[in-house]
């Protein structure tokens, strides 16, 4: 599977950005999928994950009622909507397919897409 995330940009504390996350191959509704971010200097921190059929989600406590993970498996797509962003929220954002919660679980790892949030 190959992943490329699209989306990100610059935008004002408050505002909103979709991400989206491209697979390709025939397998990808096979797969659970997750959003995880890196901070300047900091570790990739896992921000969301759902179920190969978008039946369960998980989110990271600082992220819960703000994102929201969803996927349509007949495009291919995984998204990651974002609303009422936080200057906290600035990082390299990344889709990974095939784990849950933690990044070794994942198999395949997209480039990695830039959000930053002015305050």
């Amino acid at each position: 599977v190959q992943l490329v995330e699209s989306g990100g940009g610059l935008v004002q504390a408050g505002g909103s950005l979709r991400l989206s996350c491209a697979a390709s191959g025939r397998t990808f509704a096979r797969y659970s999928m997750g959003w995880f971010r890196q901070a300047p200097g900091k570790e990739r921190e896992f921000v969301a994950a759902i179920s190969w059929n978008g039946a369960a989600t998980h989110y990271a406590d600082s992220v819960k009622g703000r994102l929201t993970i969803s996927r349509d498996n007949a495009k291919n797509m995984l998204y990651l909507q974002m609303n009422s962003l936080k200057p906290e929220d600035t990082a390299v954002y990344y889709c990974a397919a095939g784990g849950w919660m933690h990044p070794s679980e994942h198999d395949y790892w997209g480039q990695g897409t830039q959000v930053t949030v002015s305050s």
